[in-house]
């Protein structure tokens, strides 16, 4: 097993870290160009954010499938081949032009996607010991956020540069380094153990996580907590774009870079789950997303902008809590678990939009976190309940 602070630890971390950082660059980056490829294409607003939407969908429905899979053939065979096959469709995104084409890629680049995500941290539980896989999965989520703020600048940046094409042709030439580094850097699977491939195994493994209340809990504190953070942003958007602030749309961009916060907050998750439990720190997370949410309310735009990277800190510092406690409590078919976190989490993003905008109608932004401290309370009471699990997480089944 890979202990911690040793040079395989830092490898497999550094690898799975880049991977990372390449699925959600090449996820994300097409959302600030969505008013670029409206007028390009003369779509409307709605069809042109659904070359963000069809990616997120169809990843979030790979994962039940490569999950299963993983378990079968193995966890680093799914994750490069995905990668490089995403890697692949981004040559082609940057030399389309037409937008059913551009449409059809996504959703396919979507599906490619969904690899590393879905077997990552179950690689990291199969190959790491329990102390260095606390760790790691801090960094790694990390890179996700890394990732997600990567590709967002990039597309935003070239767009404006050189218009659309150029942020997939540059992410293309970063896409296929940073696949061959990832290729080079894994190391071989040394304690994975094949299960056969049988669907009625696999929805069998699907149930059998539902009804583990440890795992059960920790898929709606992941999904809920996401339901809530990654639509406020949508919404601050519309409150900083009105006055008094006024906002253009580029520096409304640059409010991803509080997710940098989130970046630490993952990063140091680890060490604190050596110390305290996970369940505890997916409590102060969700604590500290709750007071963020609040000092928004507070007057200024230093206010507003302060209060979302303590958000970031406190969601990220959560998730990565509640995606280790997963992988750690899920004994059999760990990567069915995995990839069942992540479906409730892109579940919860793909969903939260609507239920916030009820109370946006209703009470604007003081209304938005109204909506948003119900849902996280709800979190924090499931967080506080997973607590009685806990000398159960070394011998609990899925």
């Amino acid at each position: 097993m890979i202990e911690t602070r040793t040079a395989a630890f830092w490898r497999a971390t550094l690898a799975l870290a880049l991977g990372s950082f390449t699925i959600f660059a090449n996820l994300y980056v097409t959302q600030p160009l969505l008013p670029m490829l409206a007028h390009d294409f003369g779509v409307s607003p709605l069809e042109a954010s659904w070359t963000f939407t069809v990616s997120t969908l169809t990843l979030g429905l790979s994962l039940l499938f490569y999950g299963p899979l993983s378990d079968a053939i193995g966890r680093r065979p799914i994750m490069l081949f995905t990668i490089a096959g995403a890697t692949v469709v981004t040559i082609a995104l940057s030399q389309t032009e037409s937008f059913t084409t551009l449409l059809a890629l996504r959703a396919l680049q979507g599906l490619l996607l969904g690899g590393l995500p879905a077997v990552a941290i179950a690689y990291m539980g199969d190959e790491f010991t329990r102390k260095a896989l606390f760790g790691a999965v801090g960094f790694y989520i990390s890179a996700n956020s890394l990732g997600g703020i990567g590709g967002r600048l990039i597309g935003g940046f070239m767009g404006d540069l050189a218009g659309w094409q150029s942020a997939f042709v540059l992410m293309s030439g970063l896409s296929v380094i940073l696949c061959l580094v990832f290729a080079w850097m894994l190391p071989k699977s040394q304690h994975f153990v094949a299960r056969p491939l049988h669907p009625k195994h696999m929805l069998r493994d699907l149930g059998s996580h539902l009804k583990n209340p440890a795992l059960l809990l920790a898929f709606l504190i992941g999904g809920f907590n996401f339901f809530i953070f990654v639509n406020q942003y949508s919404y601050v958007t519309f409150l900083l774009a009105d006055a008094p602030y006024n906002l253009p749309a580029s520096l409304l961009g640059m409010l991803f870079l509080t997710y940098l916060s989130g970046t630490f907050g993952s990063a140091i998750s680890g060490k604190a789950a050596q110390k305290l439990s996970q369940p505890v720190c997916m409590v102060m997370g969700i604590s500290i997303l709750m007071l963020g949410s609040l000092v928004t309310l507070l007057p200024g735009l230093g206010f507003i902008i302060g209060g979302l990277f303590i958000n970031s800190f406190g969601f990220f510092f959560a998730h990565s809590s509640a995606s280790s406690w997963v992988s750690h409590t899920a004994q059999q078919a760990r990567a069915s678990a995995s990839s069942l976190y992540l479906v409730f989490y892109y579940l919860g993003a793909s969903s939260g939009g609507f239920y916030l905008h009820l109370f946006w109608d209703w009470q604007g932004w003081s209304g938005v976190v109204g909506g948003s401290l119900l849902v996280l309370s709800a979190t924090l009471m499931m967080a506080l309940r997973l607590k009685q699990y806990v000398p159960k997480a070394h011998t609990a089944s899925a």
